[in-house]
């Protein structure tokens, strides 16, 4: 068990708790010191349980300068394992860390994963073993300074490195302890160019707004970004939810916190509540030794998106509710309280309010989550900003791929003003990516535009909006009689098959000028 003692900060303070815990039996195996002042004491106690806590927490503070006695999760190194752990596996590159004697200390997921060995090997690893005519302690005491872009080989594949030296900000120059050693392949510089220049446009910048329904939402959006209340995003997939919730993030004053996102559609219960909460050490099996901190800790002082709210499960829905009530929660298997300040914004493909009326969902979370609430149309609705939007994608795919920037051919917008897009606007992204891909003349050309029919909306009938409501019904009237007419070829049958007289279907027959009279 783990203590934290709040105390003052006095000579002989720590040697009157630990002789109180001997005169018990209680072992200590490491302690520390902690807090802004060094007010606190944390102890690691292996054969302490609760219910010698009870009898001993009078005892300790009766201790004169002891303030209070509780039981914690971790210790504070213990903690700062943990994030520092959690921060290097976040990175998809290699990251190490070199002593002066040219061997690896360690490394994260990555690195482990180039070197081929487990992350618990690399400790001791000779770097040579990897890196040929590559002396790091050398370089790190010439240089002393960091070192960007230097370019190696390991395993055969060439890498450029930052070389970042460890040394004490208050320690003389020569006094160096390693280096951290990042990595990232030189094959790959032109996608990591790519990904920078495609996050160039932030916020609400990087929304495009060419339809007034689109612009529309995002002044809704520019006013309730700076609250810091729970948002809640509606739309059909591809519309951008969590582009926008970005952009509110970036515009409120969280901005320059973290901004994690998790995907509860698809995950199992058991995964997602860990990756949202975190789990305390040796929760389950198979769980990591020192536990894992969750997203929720991870963003502390930001935003948390968490997209297919909907489907998130009774116990996760029940969690989730707790942490915006009571501002706390706890991780999987542990009883710490863990107390964040987290903004929430939610999104959802499917309306919340028709499962909370079919027990799908439980109302006082809706009613948490939907303090502000936004509503992003789907493509189909927004048609009218159709053309700039196509040329700005066109504009994109053709920096991407590299060529000059295609003309559109004047069918293409037709097609496309056309088309239902149930994939919206990342569909719509998708699609000139591959007519540019496919352009070879400088055009793109109607049949550069690939669209699958699936989710096509099957209509009864070619029948125009135009006029009144009596002429808009009467021909969606007459496409109903014509569809249905061939299957039921008489009056009677139609009229049956509507539940309505076989007079009335007769004469509606004869005012449309279908079937054929009937005496």
């Amino acid at each position: 068990m783990r203590i934290k003692v709040h105390c003052q900060n006095r000579v002989g303070i720590l040697r009157d708790i630990l002789n109180l815990l001997v005169d018990y039996g209680i072992n200590v195996n490491r302690g520390e010191v902690g807090g802004d002042q060094g007010n606190a004491i944390y102890l690691l106690c292996p054969n302490l349980i609760n219910l010698q806590l009870q009898s001993l927490r009078p005892k300790l503070e009766a201790i004169p300068g002891v303030f209070g006695v509780k039981r914690v999760g971790l210790m504070p190194s213990e903690r700062r394992h943990l994030e520092l752990n959690a921060l290097l596996g976040a990175l998809d590159f290699p990251v190490l860390s070199i002593d002066m004697g040219g061997s690896i200390v360690a490394a994260n997921r990555a690195a482990a994963q180039l070197l081929g060995v487990r992350v618990d090997e690399v400790p001791g690893i000779p770097l040579s073993r990897y890196v040929d005519d590559f002396d790091l302690p050398e370089l790190v005491r010439a240089n002393k300074a960091r070192i960007n872009g230097l370019r190696i080989k390991i395993k055969g594949d060439t890498f450029l490195a930052d070389i970042a030296p460890l040394q004490s900000e208050h320690d003389e120059s020569e006094a160096l302890a390693g280096a951290v050693l990042t990595l990232h392949r030189a094959d790959r510089v032109g996608e990591r160019i790519y990904n920078v220049r495609k996050h160039e446009l932030r916020g609400f910048d990087s929304i495009f707004q060419s339809s007034k329904v689109m612009a529309a939402v995002v002044r809704e959006a520019r006013r309730m970004a700076p609250l810091d209340a729970p948002l809640l995003i509606e739309g059909e997939t591809g519309t951008g939810k969590e582009l926008l919730a970005r952009a509110c993030h970036l515009a409120s004053p969280r901005g320059q916190s973290p901004f994690m996102a998790l995907n509860c559609a698809g995950l199992p219960e058991s995964m997602a509540e860990t990756e949202l909460f975190g789990y305390g050490p040796g929760a389950f099996e198979g769980a990591r030794p020192e536990g894992k901190l969750g997203l929720l800790e991870l963003t502390a002082g930001g935003t948390l998106f968490l997209d297919g709210v909907g489907e998130m499960s009774p116990r996760l829905q029940a969690k989730l509710l707790r942490f915006l009530q009571d501002g706390c929660f706890r991780r999987v298997g542990s009883d710490e309280e863990v107390y964040l300040d987290v903004r929430v914004i939610c999104a959802t493909q499917v309306d919340l309010s028709e499962l909370c009326a079919r027990g799908e969902f439980r109302q006082d979370l809706y009613h948490r989550l939907n303090v502000l609430s936004l509503h992003i149309p789907p493509l189909r609705e927004c048609l009218d900003g159709l053309a700039p939007l196509v040329e700005h994608f066109l504009d994109s795919a053709s920096r991407q791929i590299g060529c000059g920037l295609p003309k559109l051919a004047p069918q293409v917008l037709d097609k496309l003003g056309n088309y239902h897009w149930p994939g919206n606007v990342r569909q719509l992204e998708n699609v000139l990516f591959q007519a540019v891909s496919l352009c070879d003349g400088g055009t793109v050309r109607p049949d550069h535009i690939r669209l699958p029919d699936y989710g096509a909306p099957q209509p009864l009938g070619d029948f125009s909006l135009e006029g009144g409501l009596d002429a808009i019904v009467g021909r969606f009237e007459k496409a109903v009689l014509e569809r249905l007419y061939a299957e039921h070829p008489s009056s009677r049958q139609l009229g049956k098959r509507l539940g309505v007289s076989h007079t009335t279907i007769a004469n509606k027959l004869k005012l449309h000028g279908l079937g054929k009279d009937e005496t």
